[in-house]
């Protein structure tokens, strides 16, 4: 079975304060805990590789201090690969954890777009939770369509953000954002577990999705 590619930000501040950010790490552990719970191998990358920024790396549950602790999945942190040093034929499907970092460069990179397009119409697999969603804004298909527009989705909502305290600190409003691109924009309750999956893209509303997300993506894999 071929790799799932995990792309993640190289962006580690939010706002003008310049607060600690980057990948929200339970987003990532989450995910990571169902492929690596089903033997899936993976692979860590960003735009410009190396070290990756996480936030929430303290928060205290078991899933995120077990991933975190894992010495493949810190090495692969450590020292994600380069985005354009990748081959997508080695890829069965992509994920975006979420986090704010990513709204600053994955949100508008064409060269994470073309990756992700090309694996996607490679018959792959492409999930994304919270923020992440974010990443398929670039994301254009050779028809020269974007990869939402005709997929309903979800992700951060304008209540959770502002639940948050961060409508003021991100340079746009996610929500807004994937209304204008996407087929449908849907959503639950502040904070509640929530996943649109709809052909092979599957996107989780919030932190609290991240584990269905990974399952979501780990279950279609298996049927092939």
């Amino acid at each position: 079975m071929k790799k799932i590619l995990v792309i993640v930000t190289n962006h580690a501040t939010l706002g003008e304060a310049q607060e600690k950010n980057g990948t929200f790490a339970p987003e990532l552990t989450h995910a990571l805990h169902q492929f690596m719970h089903a033997d899936m191998a993976f692979d860590i990358a960003s735009l410009e590789g190396g070290a990756a920024p996480l936030y929430g790396d303290d928060v205290d549950d078991g899933v995120n201090r077990e991933v975190l602790a894992d010495a493949r999945v810190g090495a692969a942190v450590r020292n994600t690969k380069r985005i354009d040093q990748l081959d997508p034929k080695d890829y069965g499907a992509v994920f975006y954890p979420g986090g704010f970092g990513l709204l600053y460069d994955l949100a508008s990179s064409e060269e994470a777009g073309k990756l992700t397009a090309s694996i996607f119409e490679n018959d792959g697999v492409v999930g994304a939770v919270c923020h992440g969603p974010a990443g398929l804004l670039p994301v254009t298909l050779s028809n020269g369509d974007n990869i939402m527009k005709n997929i309903a989705v979800t992700a951060f909502t304008y209540e959770e953000e502002k639940d948050f305290g961060t409508l003021a600190k991100v340079p746009y409003l996610l929500e807004e954002s994937l209304t204008r691109v996407a087929g449908q924009y849907s959503k639950k309750g502040p904070w509640l577990e929530f996943i649109v999956e709809q052909g092979r893209v599957i996107t989780g509303q919030n932190p609290q999705s991240a584990t269905a997300v990974g399952k979501a993506m780990v279950a279609q894999l298996q049927k092939r």
